[in-house]
């Protein structure tokens, strides 16, 4: 049987009225022309709670169980990747029939969303515990070593810059407008090889590279962009390079050759581009550079001169919140390099470490 309209709160009022009055449920019936069940009703609220006011509702029970939320928490704990027919089809709601939304719902209530998850690069246990003995060893560092470190790297400029998802405004029936399309090319539509370099005083000179990247053109590199300005830089002399672990940086010719001249390299971990500020610089200059082929050489030698000293000087003094991001989950990856930790959180870990 369907639910029937409320009765209006003036009316409610006029029949407890006449039940203080000392009006007998049938007598109150009649006059106000309602059921004497629903005057009895009322009068029991009444007496119950002190109020002619109708209470919320708990509206329908879940079918979700306090335990079987629980359980669904642990499970997507467990096992980020399982699908919602996979919860559907689990023991707990093997005999309740739920819907994706509920479970989506009874999820969100409790913190946890669903997300795409970042691509990283595949880490394998060596490399793991390699970060993270880097981390510890080095997280005590004070900050006028760091800013003695020549931090260098190379990277692939393409033409259409990074491949980020983005959002227009736009009206309905317009999606084809060409103002609102993000145009692609095959293969990226071009792309140029260069190599800089920056310190606590700002970035150095950016080197585009010609043809194929070997051993003695990475030397020949090192000793036209280093050495002939490093003097200009506020570096002492026994300044550090920091490199990563290319073949063409770790080469027998490339070693022999830094420690000729007298190169002081700092050991570096393999696969850890979280700990290398150069990657956020990169970041800037691909977003940033969008032209034809001809004049994107040009862009990025003017994009790089204009990293401000200040950006360089705040990378170098985050590199210890860098440090305390790999070790926070032991040597995992980190939030692209992002400070998501509070100074209280950083001596919080240390104390862990």
């Amino acid at each position: 049987m369907p639910r029937s309209k409320e009765i209006s709160e003036d009316l409610r009022k006029r029949g407890v009225d006449a039940h203080r009055s000392g009006k007998g449920d049938k007598t109150i019936s009649k006059d106000a022309g309602l059921h004497q069940s629903t005057v009895m009703q009322r009068v029991h609220k009444w007496r119950k709670l002190h109020t002619i006011v109708t209470p919320s509702r708990s509206g329908h029970p879940m079918k979700i169980t306090p335990r079987g939320r629980g359980t669904i928490i642990q499970e997507v704990t467990k096992n980020p990747r399982v699908t919602f027919k996979d919860l559907q089809a689990s023991h707990v709601l093997a005999n309740v029939s739920v819907r994706e939304s509920t479970i989506r719902k009874t999820l969100s209530k409790n913190g946890v969303h669903r997300r795409i998850p970042r691509r990283r690069a595949l880490l394998s246990k060596k490399n793991i515990d390699t970060c993270l003995k880097f981390a510890k060893d080095h997280l005590d560092d004070l900050e006028g070593y760091w800013k003695n470190v020549l931090w260098t790297d190379e990277s692939k400029v393409d033409l259409f810059g990074l491949n980020e998802k983005c959002y227009v405004y736009r009206k309905p029936n317009t999606v084809f407008h060409h103002k609102d399309l993000v145009p692609t090319v095959k293969h990226g539509g071009g792309s140029i090889m260069v190599w800089g370099c920056f310190a606590v005083s700002g970035p150095w000179r950016l080197a585009i590279l010609e043809g194929t990247m070997n051993s003695g053109l990475y030397q020949q590199i090192l000793q036209e962009n280093v050495r002939a300005s490093f003097r200009e830089q506020k570096l002492n002399r026994k300044w550090v390079t920091q490199q990563d672990n290319n073949p063409k940086h770790t080469s027998k010719s490339t070693t022999e050759w830094l420690n000729q001249k007298r190169f002081y390299v700092l050991e570096w971990p393999r696969q850890s581009p979280d700990l290398n500020a150069n990657e956020m610089l990169w970041s800037n200059l691909k977003r940033a550079v969008h032209a034809n082929i001809s004049e994107l050489n040009r862009l990025c030698e003017e994009e790089w001169d204009q990293n401000p000293p200040s950006r360089c000087a705040g990378l170098i003094k985050s590199s210890r919140k860098r440090l305390v991001e790999v070790a926070a989950p032991q040597g995992g990856a980190t939030s692209e390099g992002s400070q998501t930790c509070s100074d209280k959180e950083i001596e919080c870990w240390i104390i862990l470490l």
